[in-house]
């Protein structure tokens, strides 16, 4: 029985990251640009309905929601190649389309007031659903839509399916993105903290620096970068649709990497890379090569010191013909070299996938692998969006754009960033041996500093 998922795309990053999620998608199932199946592609060798339904007609929709504020990405995607393969229905634009205007206030209102129209299209595609596992949320969290909205659709979507998985693969900013991104960006973090089981961080910065330094682009695209996020979608779910003994499904998958449900924070590695025949210069790809690479701190798509940190668990999903014994005396080597530092308090392995590659898709490489793990260090990226956040709050800067919006703003922006100073100590915490008393510890100190009456330690000017 499939365990089906549904794909919500939110905002413009999120869209232009699942159009090339789904071409993608396409491409590996044999599945042609009008949604039907091509006729080299053999049936039976893959599961198409985890992330497909067929339609009357034979055709095969994506279980994806286009969701937007303002017209522009989802109109390019409506008049592209693959405008046929979507069900027109989960098409969802905001009536006046003007969007969010940076503003995540704004989109978490416009969110409110479409609530109707948004889970109406979910309820239906979770009612035509045999065994919904859960939800796939691709945004970014610095913009309006995908951090408003976004924000808005992951506490609902809590509510009314508490015991569904949820996933997102989640942009984070560069440091020349728009000036309230901060804002946006602690805002929307509360509410991954509190609502996602797991959350892919992408980085724009290492995004950037992979593209230009791996595969030699001086200046990468937007459709570039898009296209190696969707290179880490598709091969992060790849146990998914090609099943084998082992990860079959969401649950098992996350099971080993997040040991505890605050740090579910994933940051990802691929290799060899390849986007618009600019290919990675690999040469070799034995199963100890690429496991290796995949440690290197320039192959990780995340701007954090992962050298300095632990990390807590790593999930390798390799795919190609490989034989297990490649597997251990791989692992073996890497256990030798001490190549990765592991936390204390927990198992300290390497859990590995093997995953068969798409027979519909030619590689000039034997053997690729993703790498998902959780690692400590990513706390460094939210201590600079906090370091970042303060300053243009000590400026005030901005502040009457959000303030216009909500009343209760100002006291959303402290519960967030102590939310988020939590995590980052969470994170520090879990680097020492004695992490399994941390939660019993910081009670025990809350309770006697009942003075402090609960209030935020970060003391701002009002607007």
């Amino acid at each position: 029985m499939p365990r089906e998922i549904i794909t919500l795309q939110v905002g413009q990053c999120g869209n232009q990251i699942g159009s090339e999620f789904w071409k993608q998608l396409c491409k590996e199932h044999g599945i042609n640009a009008a949604g039907y199946l091509e006729e080299f592609a053999k049936p039976g060798i893959d599961r198409k309905d985890v992330f497909f339904y067929q339609s009357d007609d034979d055709h095969y929709v994506p279980r994806a929601l286009l969701l937007d504020l303002e017209p522009r990405v989802i109109d390019s995607i409506k008049t592209s190649e693959y405008s046929g393969l979507y069900n027109q229905e989960n098409i969802f634009i905001a009536e006046k389309g003007t969007g969010a205007g940076n503003n995540w206030a704004n989109g978490y209102k416009q969110g409110e007031s479409f609530y109707d129209d948004i889970f109406d299209m979910i309820d239906r595609e979770a009612d035509g659903s045999e065994s919904l596992e859960g939800f796939l949320l691709t945004h970014s969290i610095s913009g309006g839509t995908g951090s408003g909205m976004g924000s808005y659709i992951l506490e609902r979507l809590n509510d009314r399916f508490p015991k569904k998985i949820i996933q997102t693969y989640s942009v984070f900013p560069d440091d020349s993105s728009v000036v309230v991104q901060q804002y946006n960006s602690v805002l929307t973090l509360k509410r991954l903290i509190e609502n996602a089981d797991s959350t892919v961080v992408l980085d724009n910065n290492a995004l950037h620096r992979i593209v230009g330094e791996n595969l030699r682009i001086d200046q990468p695209t937007m459709d570039q970068t898009n296209s190696l996020v969707s290179t880490v979608m598709s091969a992060s779910t790849t146990t998914l649709r090609y099943p084998g003994y082992m990860n079959n499904d969401l649950v098992g998958m996350l099971a080993s990497l997040i040991p505890t449900p605050k740090c579910h924070f994933l940051i990802t590695g691929y290799t060899p890379l390849s986007i618009d025949r600019q290919t990675e210069s690999v040469r070799k790809t034995s199963v100890l090569d690429v496991m290796r690479r995949l440690l290197q701190p320039q192959n990780i798509m995340v701007s954090a010191p992962t050298k300095t940190g632990k990390y807590i668990s790593i999930l390798n999903i390799i795919q190609g013909d490989v034989d297990p014994t490649q597997i251990h005396n791989s692992l073996q080597r890497i256990r030798e070299k001490r190549m990765a530092t592991f936390i204390d308090w927990g198992p300290a392995s390497i859990q590995i996938a093997l995953s068969k590659k798409s027979p519909y898709i030619k590689s000039s490489h034997k053997v690729s692998g993703l790498m998902l793990a959780n690692h400590t260090s990513v706390n460094h990226l939210f201590s600079h969006i906090i370091q970042q956040y303060d300053k243009v709050r000590k400026k005030q800067a901005f502040l009457a754009n959000y303030t216009r919006e909500s009343s209760e703003i100002l006291q959303e922006f402290d519960i967030a960033r102590e939310m988020l100073d939590d995590l980052v100590q969470e994170y520090k915490a879990a680097e020492q041996s004695d992490y399994i008393n941390y939660h019993m510890n910081k009670e025990f100190n809350n309770n006697n500093n009942k003075n402090n009456n609960g209030n935020p330690q970060y003391q701002y000017g009002t607007v």
